[in-house]
Order: C-alpha cells, then structure tokens, then sequence
C-alpha cells in the first residue's frame, strides 16, 4: 500500500481555500457499502458516480489521507479528494466559514467558548444540522531524538516535562540516566525543538505532559507552545530539525520520526517502559472514553494511564462533517469516502506508515455513524 501512495500521492492535489457550498444532504440513497463493522474497502459497485470532496486541516494525519485517499480514488474512477494540511485550527476555521466539506482536527469541536466562539455551535450552525466528530485516525506521538549511540533511550513524563520546559539541560543528567541504567549517555547539551505553528499535535503533547506530570509541567494544555526549545514550523519542520542537530529533540506524530530514522524514546507512566507499537496505542485507544452523544463520538483520552503495555502519548484526529448535508452528491460522496477510510482494510494499511489501527470496537461506531450520515 505504501508503494501505491508513493505512486499516487501525486494526484492528491493540496488545495487552499476554494469557496464551496459544502455540507448538507436529505439524500440517503446511494454510496458506499457503510454496513456496520465493514472490513472490506470500497467496491466498484458502491462508488459514487464522480464529484469532488475538499477537506482541510490537520497535518498529523497528513500521510493517512492520502494514502486512503490515493487507494480509494483507485477504486471509484472520476472522484477526486482534495485536502489541504494546513493545522487543526485552520481546517475547523475553514469548515466553520463553508469553505470545505469536512475538517480534519485532532480536537473534537470546542464545547465551550474561545475566543467568542463554540465552535460546536458555530459548526451546527453552519451545516443546519450536528456536526459530528468522527475519530478516523490515531497517531501516536512520538518523543524523537538525534543522540549518537544511544539507540534505546526511556523517558518518563516528569523527565520529558523538564525537557522540554528547560529543567534537564543535558543528556546525562542524573534523572535521565537514573532510568536508563547500562545505556551510555553523552555530556552534551538537549536541543529541544517544538512546533512553532499553532498544532493539535502541540495540544495533545501537552495534555499528555499536563495529565501525567503535573507538578512538572504546570502550563494548560493548548496549540500554542509554552515551554522551551526552537520553533519550527510542521511536523515535517521539527522532524527535520532533529534529524540535522546532534543532541535533538522533539515530540512528532510516529510517521515523521520513521521517515526520519530518529530514535523513539520508549515511555514510562509508571507500568515500566512501553515501547511505541500499534497494538500498544491501540491499547490506549480502548481505554478512552466515549464523551459525545449518539454519532457524535469525541473521546477522552486518558493520558496518565498506568495500564501496562498502553503506550500514553497519542492523539485522535478526527473527520468532522455535517450529520446533514445539502448537496445529494456530496453527501454519496463523503460517506463512500470515509467508509473506505475507516474500513479494516484501509486501517491496517495504515500501520506501515506510522499510525495505528482504531481499535475494532472504535472503528464499528464510526462505521456505524457514516452509515447514518444523510
């Protein structure tokens, strides 16, 4: 599958803002097989006849969509996916204001205000219906580093917090090598790099570091950084600033840190080190909690977890849609689309580019809400 994306990634076209009427259909016939708990990607029979969708947002699952776009454009000929990885901030913004059909985010719509703004509201307003948060994709986050000769290293989130918040200045400090006994640690200084762009990754390594430790990092949680290092911009920016800086580090989605060759920190919440493994974040994907209502199915994800073998450090990013759209080809469109997606075929293809499967009993109630969308 990898192979297939490489190949077609190209016909994904990145767009930027393009004004569309986006969500909204009564029209129930047609589109893809969503049969509840579905293992099958999409059949030629169950594709929609053509139409364009336009997506926008998080760039955590920037590789995710298109590899499913590029496998499910395969199969229904003369459909087109466009989706423009511009932050979860913007795609939510962009799908509020009716420029695309749905948002990729890794929060679930606001419930409360920001800024003046529920933006569960102000999506429902907009769609004329609930918008629904539907978790499509789950990205583990991984603490990455650039230490030559140090190819196992454990971290535990008091440790990590006072990394990143400039506590812990080199990498043989006593706290660090207190948990890392036989491993050789140089004297030299940690150059830590965070994401200088506002990012749903951002927020969730946040939420972990808030969750976990503390009295370690006291800052709230957000998509604006509050600790310290050097900012740059995508996970693509920090993943590659690591990759260059001997004595880096980072927290990026799993699929930047692979692509980069970095080191992955193995992490301890408590139950003894855990290595980052699909099974072990889908083990933390079952513990969540489901927090929506109906097909709404925004989790809450339990960072602190000491449950061993449950790797803590992830994030969910989710397709946000109207539950009702307007246009009957759209509507066709983007259940067959996200049927395909979150299908177990699609899912387990993921794995090999850095995401993990949703666990079954997660990816039968979004199966189940696409089949409900109208």
């Amino acid at each position: 599958m990898k192979i297939q994306r490489l190949g077609l990634v190209a016909s994904v076209a990145l767009v930027g803002s393009i004004a569309l009427t986006a969500c909204g259909s009564d029209n129930n016939a047609g589109g893809a097989n969503a049969s509840s708990g579905s293992s099958s990607s999409t059949t030629s029979s169950s594709c929609p006849k053509g139409g364009t969708l336009n997506g926008e947002g998080s760039s955590a699952q920037k590789n995710a969509i298109e590899e499913a776009i590029s496998s499910f454009q395969s199969q229904c000929a003369g459909t087109t996916i466009n989706y423009n990885p511009t932050g979860s901030g913007a795609g939510i913004k962009q799908f509020i204001a009716g420029q695309v059909d749905f948002a990729g985010s890794d929060s679930a719509l606001k419930t409360v205000a920001k800024d003046g703004v529920v933006e569960a509201d102000a999506a429902a307003k907009y769609c004329g219906s609930p918008a629904w948060n539907l978790p499509m994709v789950t990205g583990p986050i991984a603490i990455s580093y650039n230490v030559k000769g140090v190819s196992k290293l454990v971290l535990t989130p008091e440790v990590a917090a006072n990394i990143f918040t400039g506590k812990i200045t080199k990498w043989n400090d006593p706290a660090i090598a207190k948990i890392n006994s036989g491993v050789t640690l140089p004297g030299e200084p940690i150059k830590p790099f965070f994401r200088s762009d506002e990012s749903g990754t951002t927020e969730n390594f946040t939420k972990y570091l808030k969750a976990a430790a503390p009295t370690a990092w006291t800052t709230e949680p957000g998509k604006k950084w509050l600790g310290k290092g050097e900012g740059k911009e995508k996970s693509a920016g920090v993943a590659g600033a690591v990759k260059a800086t001997e004595g880096g580090i980072t927290y990026a989605e799993w699929s930047y840190a692979k692509d980069s060759n970095l080191g992955i920190a193995q992490i301890d919440n408590g139950a003894g080190p855990v290595e980052l493994t699909g099974a072990a974040v889908g083990k933390a994907v079952s513990a969540a909690k489901a927090t929506g209502q109906g097909n709404d199915l925004r989790l809450k994800l339990d960072y602190a977890t000491k449950e061993a073998g449950a790797y803590p450090i992830l994030l969910v990013t989710y397709e946000i849609v109207c539950s009702k759209a307007k246009d009957p080809a759209k509507a066709d469109l983007i259940k067959a689309f996200l049927t395909h997606f979150a299908s177990a075929d699609t899912q387990k293809g993921l794995e090999s580019i850095g995401y993990a499967p949703l666990p079954d009993e997660v990816r039968t109630k979004v199966a189940a809400a696409i089949a409900a969308l109208s």
